[in-house]
């Protein structure tokens, strides 16, 4: 068993992983719309290799690795996240606003125009409603690498497929595209110890109509 982009899911370091839903997580889906849609191809070793590595082994740990004191791409004590330039917050106040997706819709939005309120999701809830709309996962890539460890720079690309409801909203099919920068500072362990996030708005109203009736005011939402 492996993962041919991520080296924290199989191995003899991960023997005594503490998974969050009991298992380490399948892939194949992902990967298969990362290998048809993917725009580079960067060659083993390569700098754009080791941030794409890192970036999802970072992933597969803020997901699925249930114990943080087993992470080995992180440090939980330290490490802070802050997207489009906010305050950023700990590990544990990113936790507390319900994990990896639902920080990104965070918005000061009146409630009645927030077609997604993250203020009324937990991670179970907001997990669940993503692996239904998007039930092929969201692949990602990195674009390009502007600069190595210990401030590593990039360029990334995250795709998905409208194929499951969203909240009453039938599916489309619809491509969901995002293009952003993301920071990723390391400290001399070379795990990360600071994260910050940039989305190009230009690429959010870049949507189709139809697909803008669901995502663009999330990912508006993330811009405001």
């Amino acid at each position: 068993m492996g993962d041919s982009y991520r080296t924290f899911l199989h191995g003899d370091a991960e023997k005594n992983t503490k998974w969050r839903f009991g298992a380490p997580p399948n892939y194949d889906a992902v990967n298969k719309l990362f290998e048809e849609g993917r725009t580079k191809v960067w060659p083993p070793g390569s700098m754009e290799e080791k941030v794409q590595t890192l970036l999802k082994n970072w992933e597969v740990e803020l997901f699925h690795t249930a114990d943080h004191s087993q992470y080995r791409s992180m440090d939980p004590e330290k490490c802070t996240f802050s997207l489009n330039g906010r305050k950023p917050v700990t590990y544990e106040d990113f936790i507390k606003l319900g994990g990896v997706y639902n920080p990104l819709p965070q918005t000061s939005m009146p409630d009645k125009f927030k077609l997604y309120n993250p203020d009324e999701e937990t991670a179970e809830s907001t997990l669940e409603a993503f692996t239904t709309t998007f039930p092929r996962g969201f692949a990602l890539e990195i674009v390009q690498a502007y600069s190595g460890p210990p401030v590593i720079v990039f360029k990334f690309r995250l795709w998905g497929y409208m194929e499951g409801p969203f909240k009453g909203h039938a599916p489309n099919g619809e491509k969901i595209e995002l293009y952003g920068i993301g920071i990723f500072t390391l400290d001399e362990g070379e795990k990360v110890v600071k994260v910050e996030f940039f989305y190009d708005p230009a690429n959010c109203l870049d949507l189709s109509p139809r697909a803008l009736s669901l995502m663009k005011m999330l990912f508006q939402a993330v811009l405001s």
